[in-house]
C-alpha cells in the first residue's frame, strides 16, 4: 500500500512508526503494531474483503456468462 508523502514522495506501510511503541510498524514490536500491520496487509488484498458467498455469486455468473455465450456460438 503507498501512502503519499510530502512533495509527492511515496512511502510504504513499512515505514510507519507506530504511536504505542515508537517504532516501525513492519516490525510488530507490540499488539498495536501487529493489528496495524495485519490491517494495511490485508487492504492491499482487492479480493480480502469479499465474503466466500459473494465469491460463490460471481462465479456463478462468470460460468453462465461462458454457458450462454457457448449456446450462442453453437
Amino acid at each position: 500500500m503507498w501512502n503519499r508523502c510530502k512533495e509527492g514522495e511515496r512511502m510504504t506501510y513499512d515505514r510507519l512508526v507506530c504511536a504505542n511503541c515508537a517504532g516501525p510498524v513492519s516490525e510488530g514490536r507490540c499488539r498495536v503494531c501487529r493489528a496495524s500491520r495485519e490491517r494495511l496487509q490485508q487492504q492491499e488484498n482487492p479480493f480480502a474483503g469479499l465474503t466466500p458467498m459473494t465469491l460463490i455469486a460471481l462465479l456463478t455468473v462468470l460460468i453462465a456468462a461462458v454457458a450462454l455465450l457457448a449456446h450462442q456460438t453453437a
